[in-house]
Protein backbone atom coordinates (compact mmCIF):
# COMPACT_ATOMS: atom_id res chain seq x y z
CA UNK A 1 0.00 0.00 0.00
CA UNK A 2 1.38 3.70 -0.76
CA UNK A 3 2.38 5.54 1.97
CA UNK A 4 0.68 8.85 0.71
CA UNK A 5 -2.65 8.25 0.60
CA UNK A 6 -4.33 11.45 -0.16
CA UNK A 7 -8.75 11.99 -0.18
CA UNK A 8 -10.67 15.18 -1.23
CA UNK A 9 -13.91 14.90 0.40
CA UNK A 10 -15.85 16.77 -1.61
CA UNK A 11 -19.64 18.49 -0.75
CA UNK A 12 -21.57 20.54 1.39
CA UNK A 13 -22.09 21.05 4.95
CA UNK A 14 -22.80 17.40 5.19
CA UNK A 15 -19.11 16.46 4.21
CA UNK A 16 -18.14 19.53 6.12
CA UNK A 17 -19.35 18.29 8.96
CA UNK A 18 -21.85 21.28 10.17
CA UNK A 19 -23.28 20.68 14.01
CA UNK A 20 -20.85 18.07 14.82
CA UNK A 21 -19.29 19.39 17.98
CA UNK A 22 -16.09 17.16 18.02
CA UNK A 23 -15.60 18.99 14.07
CA UNK A 24 -14.92 15.44 12.98
CA UNK A 25 -17.93 14.66 10.97
CA UNK A 26 -18.09 11.61 9.13
CA UNK A 27 -15.07 12.32 6.73
CA UNK A 28 -13.04 12.82 9.50
CA UNK A 29 -14.15 9.85 11.49
CA UNK A 30 -13.36 7.74 8.56
CA UNK A 31 -9.94 8.59 7.99
CA UNK A 32 -9.30 8.84 11.87
CA UNK A 33 -10.59 5.17 11.53
CA UNK A 34 -7.52 4.40 8.58
CA UNK A 35 -5.05 5.69 10.53
CA UNK A 36 -5.64 3.67 13.59
CA UNK A 37 -5.33 0.87 10.83
CA UNK A 38 -2.05 1.81 10.28
CA UNK A 39 -3.13 3.10 6.93
CA UNK A 40 -1.25 7.04 6.28
CA UNK A 41 -4.16 8.59 4.97
CA UNK A 42 -4.00 12.44 4.48
CA UNK A 43 -7.36 13.81 4.05
CA UNK A 44 -8.58 17.17 2.78
CA UNK A 45 -12.33 18.27 3.54
CA UNK A 46 -13.76 20.43 1.00
CA UNK A 47 -17.12 20.82 2.23
CA UNK A 48 -18.87 24.40 2.06
CA UNK A 49 -22.04 25.08 3.18
CA UNK A 50 -25.31 25.55 1.21
CA UNK A 51 -23.02 23.88 -2.34
CA UNK A 52 -25.42 22.71 -4.94
CA UNK A 53 -24.21 20.19 -7.44
CA UNK A 54 -23.03 22.85 -9.48
CA UNK A 55 -21.22 24.53 -7.28
CA UNK A 56 -19.17 21.49 -6.41
CA UNK A 57 -18.86 21.11 -10.41
CA UNK A 58 -17.38 23.91 -10.98
CA UNK A 59 -14.84 24.01 -8.07
CA UNK A 60 -13.89 19.91 -8.07
CA UNK A 61 -11.02 19.63 -10.35
CA UNK A 62 -9.08 22.89 -9.49
CA UNK A 63 -9.07 22.37 -5.63
CA UNK A 64 -8.31 18.31 -6.06
CA UNK A 65 -5.80 19.32 -8.62
CA UNK A 66 -3.69 21.49 -6.45
CA UNK A 67 -3.89 18.79 -3.50
CA UNK A 68 -3.41 15.73 -5.45
CA UNK A 69 0.03 15.11 -7.36
CA UNK A 70 0.72 12.66 -9.84
CA UNK A 71 3.21 11.18 -6.79
CA UNK A 72 0.30 10.18 -4.38
CA UNK A 73 -2.70 7.64 -4.10
CA UNK A 74 -4.93 10.02 -4.93
CA UNK A 75 -8.60 9.34 -4.17
CA UNK A 76 -11.62 11.50 -4.19
CA UNK A 77 -15.21 11.18 -2.13
CA UNK A 78 -17.95 13.23 -4.02
CA UNK A 79 -21.10 14.01 -1.92
CA UNK A 80 -24.17 16.31 -2.14
CA UNK A 81 -27.45 17.09 -3.24
CA UNK A 82 -29.41 18.08 -0.09
CA UNK A 83 -29.01 21.91 -0.85
CA UNK A 84 -30.36 21.37 -4.63
CA UNK A 85 -33.60 20.40 -3.20
CA UNK A 86 -34.19 23.38 -0.93
CA UNK A 87 -36.93 25.87 -2.85
CA UNK A 88 -36.03 29.39 -2.72
CA UNK A 89 -38.01 31.95 -4.40
CA UNK A 90 -40.57 28.96 -5.12
CA UNK A 91 -38.63 27.24 -7.21
CA UNK A 92 -35.50 24.67 -6.69
CA UNK A 93 -32.36 25.89 -6.35
CA UNK A 94 -31.00 23.70 -8.88
CA UNK A 95 -33.28 21.57 -11.07
CA UNK A 96 -33.79 18.24 -11.07
CA UNK A 97 -32.64 17.19 -14.85
CA UNK A 98 -29.74 19.84 -14.00
CA UNK A 99 -28.82 18.15 -10.90
CA UNK A 100 -28.08 14.94 -12.68
CA UNK A 101 -26.37 16.47 -15.13
CA UNK A 102 -23.96 18.40 -13.05
CA UNK A 103 -23.46 14.82 -11.44
CA UNK A 104 -22.67 13.14 -14.54
CA UNK A 105 -20.26 15.62 -15.72
CA UNK A 106 -18.55 15.54 -12.00
CA UNK A 107 -17.91 11.92 -12.26
CA UNK A 108 -17.09 11.47 -15.60
CA UNK A 109 -14.47 13.91 -14.63
CA UNK A 110 -13.36 12.72 -11.32
CA UNK A 111 -12.71 9.29 -12.49
CA UNK A 112 -9.51 9.51 -13.70
CA UNK A 113 -9.04 9.50 -9.80
CA UNK A 114 -10.05 6.66 -7.59
CA UNK A 115 -13.66 8.01 -6.84
CA UNK A 116 -16.25 7.15 -4.72
CA UNK A 117 -19.98 9.26 -4.43
CA UNK A 118 -21.78 9.26 -1.02
CA UNK A 119 -25.88 9.62 -1.78
CA UNK A 120 -27.71 12.73 0.23
CA UNK A 121 -28.98 12.25 3.69
CA UNK A 122 -32.24 12.70 4.93
CA UNK A 123 -33.43 16.24 6.81
CA UNK A 124 -36.30 16.41 9.16
CA UNK A 125 -39.23 17.83 5.98
CA UNK A 126 -40.93 15.17 4.79
CA UNK A 127 -41.84 16.81 1.26
CA UNK A 128 -38.20 18.01 0.50
CA UNK A 129 -37.37 14.64 1.73
CA UNK A 130 -39.28 12.96 -0.77
CA UNK A 131 -36.49 15.38 -3.29
CA UNK A 132 -33.69 13.92 -1.54
CA UNK A 133 -34.69 10.24 -1.83
CA UNK A 134 -35.27 10.56 -5.58
CA UNK A 135 -32.39 12.65 -6.24
CA UNK A 136 -30.40 9.98 -4.06
CA UNK A 137 -31.93 7.32 -7.04
CA UNK A 138 -31.01 9.39 -9.46
CA UNK A 139 -27.01 10.09 -8.41
CA UNK A 140 -27.11 6.15 -7.78
CA UNK A 141 -28.36 5.46 -11.45
CA UNK A 142 -25.62 8.08 -12.83
CA UNK A 143 -23.01 6.66 -11.11
CA UNK A 144 -23.88 3.32 -11.63
CA UNK A 145 -23.44 3.74 -15.85
CA UNK A 146 -20.37 5.49 -15.03
CA UNK A 147 -18.78 2.36 -12.71
CA UNK A 148 -18.76 4.99 -10.17
CA UNK A 149 -19.18 3.45 -6.52
CA UNK A 150 -22.03 4.81 -4.91
CA UNK A 151 -22.42 4.25 -0.95
CA UNK A 152 -26.55 5.46 0.00
CA UNK A 153 -27.55 6.91 3.19
CA UNK A 154 -30.85 7.57 2.48
CA UNK A 155 -32.96 4.41 2.81
CA UNK A 156 -30.96 3.49 6.42
CA UNK A 157 -31.17 6.91 7.78
CA UNK A 158 -34.77 7.66 7.04
CA UNK A 159 -36.16 4.75 9.23
CA UNK A 160 -33.29 5.61 11.99
CA UNK A 161 -35.70 7.16 14.79
CA UNK A 162 -32.44 8.58 17.18
CA UNK A 163 -30.89 10.23 13.79
CA UNK A 164 -34.13 11.65 12.87
CA UNK A 165 -34.81 13.11 16.67
CA UNK A 166 -31.18 14.66 17.01
CA UNK A 167 -31.48 16.40 13.65
CA UNK A 168 -34.82 17.68 14.91
CA UNK A 169 -33.65 19.10 18.02
CA UNK A 170 -30.43 20.34 16.44
CA UNK A 171 -31.61 22.62 13.16
CA UNK A 172 -33.61 20.25 11.05
CA UNK A 173 -31.06 19.15 8.70
CA UNK A 174 -27.41 18.55 10.48
CA UNK A 175 -26.63 15.45 13.02
CA UNK A 176 -24.94 16.42 15.81
CA UNK A 177 -21.84 13.69 16.86
CA UNK A 178 -23.91 10.75 17.10
CA UNK A 179 -25.41 11.31 13.84
CA UNK A 180 -22.31 11.60 11.95
CA UNK A 181 -20.89 8.51 14.10
CA UNK A 182 -23.55 6.71 12.22
CA UNK A 183 -23.32 7.87 9.15
CA UNK A 184 -19.08 7.08 9.09
CA UNK A 185 -20.74 3.65 10.19
CA UNK A 186 -22.84 3.43 6.92
CA UNK A 187 -19.96 4.71 4.61
CA UNK A 188 -17.30 2.68 6.51
CA UNK A 189 -18.98 -0.64 6.56
CA UNK A 190 -19.72 -0.59 2.74
CA UNK A 191 -18.05 -2.89 0.95
CA UNK A 192 -16.98 0.54 -1.56
CA UNK A 193 -15.48 2.20 1.23
CA UNK A 194 -11.63 1.53 0.85
CA UNK A 195 -10.32 0.80 3.99
CA UNK A 196 -12.94 -1.60 5.43
CA UNK A 197 -11.84 -3.41 8.84
CA UNK A 198 -10.58 -6.51 8.79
Amino acid sequence: MSEDIRICFVGDSFVNGTGDETALGWSGRLCAAANAQGIPVTYYNLGIRRNTSKDILLRWEEECFLRLPNSCDSRIVISCGVNDTVIENERLRVSFEESVENIRKTLKGAKKYNVVMVGPPPIDDNTQNERIKAISEAYENEANLLNVPFIELYSALTIDNAYKKEISKNDGAHPKSNGYKKIAGIVGSSPHWWFNEP
